[in-house]
């Protein structure tokens, strides 16, 4: 008889003890708006984690990137995702966190790694054939949709519009913001007469404007485009020049849509970011949850029409925007799940 309670309780210790071994992490992640790139991306991967028993995520989504970026790199949160440019600044006490201070923020910059990169958006033009406008020469004196009221994208389609349009805010042009719950709205009702605002080609605004008119999507300006100052710009901190086929764009929009290019190519700027965590986070764990993403990639890239477009599964630097400026680095799991996957991680974006 007491040799049976032996075994029993033995086999019960194993069990409990397979059990704590095989649970699930718990997590916290944040992300943007719900629909977009990155809210699409955040969700997924609570799926695949919840799936292969890797993890649970709790994810809050609609948050402000600029709070979440700064509550992952003090450990507050587990998992972010968002644009390069916030880690930039983050690590360089720049912009919105100017407030921390040189010190802490070149303290808190390093604590953000990534797990996978890939285009949050790309910055364009459109605009209803209606408005007869045919080419960013023909901005001056328009009511243009600059983006939020504050903020890099604002920031980002003046200093394109200058560029490849001649044209500055206020005294060229009639400078349009609105929250980025109504930016469809303000094309479609007439507030703006165009817009250069990031997109997802197709993305929701450009879809519900579309809808209610022929319209034109404008590619950057070919010979500019290839101008030393506009690399410059193109590929700052958080951004990469972007191309694609022409032929690739129009497929993606559909009818009622035009694309504009002096050849086969579009051309605009994109917005790199990715999903990040904490550099504390085990190294297993983010090898698990970035394998998860490698491991479903046609599976991500069909969750939205636009989602093939955005170079999910790509490590290139020229097209991700690691290295240079950029202080984002990979998680050693990470690392380790891209090259067993027979991807080669750039030496620079390595930690």
């Amino acid at each position: 008889m007491l040799n049976t309670l032996k075994r029993a309780t033995i086999a019960m210790l194993v069990t409990v003890t397979a059990t704590v071994a095989h649970a699930q992490e718990n997590l916290t992640s944040n992300t943007a708006g719900a629909g977009t790139t990155v809210g699409l991306t955040a969700t997924a991967l609570v799926e695949y984690a919840s799936d292969l028993g890797i993890a649970n995520i709790q994810l809050k989504d609609g948050q402000t990137g600029t709070n979440y970026i700064q509550a992952l790199a003090e450990g507050k949160i587990d998992i972010a995702n968002g644009p390069f440019i916030l880690p930039f600044l983050l690590q360089r006490a720049a912009g919105p966190y100017a407030s921390l201070g040189k010190e802490k923020g070149a303290e808190l910059g390093p604590n953000i790694q990534l797990l996978y990169p890939y285009t949050l958006s790309i910055f364009s033009m459109y605009a209803y054939d209606a408005k007869g406008i045919e080419g960013w020469q023909d901005l001056k004196g328009k009511k243009i949709l600059n983006g939020p009221p504050r903020g890099a994208a604002t920031t980002n389609s003046r200093a394109l519009i200058q560029l490849f349009g001649g044209a500055k805010a206020e005294s060229d042009y009639e400078s349009v913001t609105v929250n980025w719950n109504q930016a469809a709205a303000a094309v479609i009702d007439g507030t703006a007469d165009v817009a250069v605002i990031p997109i997802m080609i197709p993305g929701p605004r450009v879809t519900q404007a579309g809808a209610a008119g022929a319209m034109t999507l404008f590619s950057l300006p070919k010979d500019v485009y290839e101008s030393e100052g506009a690399q410059k710009l193109l590929n700052k901190p958080g951004s990469v020049a972007y191309s694609i086929p022409k032929a690739d764009a129009i497929a993606a929009l559909g009818d009622g849509w035009t694309v504009q290019s002096e050849d086969d190519t579009f051309r605009g700027m994109a917005v790199t970011g990715g999903d990040m965590v904490n550099k504390s986070m085990d190294e297993e764990l983010a090898y698990q949850l970035t394998k998860a993403h490698i491991d479903n990639l046609d599976k991500h890239k069909a969750l939205a029409p636009f989602m093939a477009t955005l170079n999910f599964g790509v490590l290139d630097q020229a097209i991700t925007g690691l290295c240079g400026p950029n202080p984002v680095k990979f998680h050693p799991g990470a690392v380790r799940a891209w090259e067993e996957a027979g991807h080669s991680v750039p030496e620079c974006a390595q930690p």
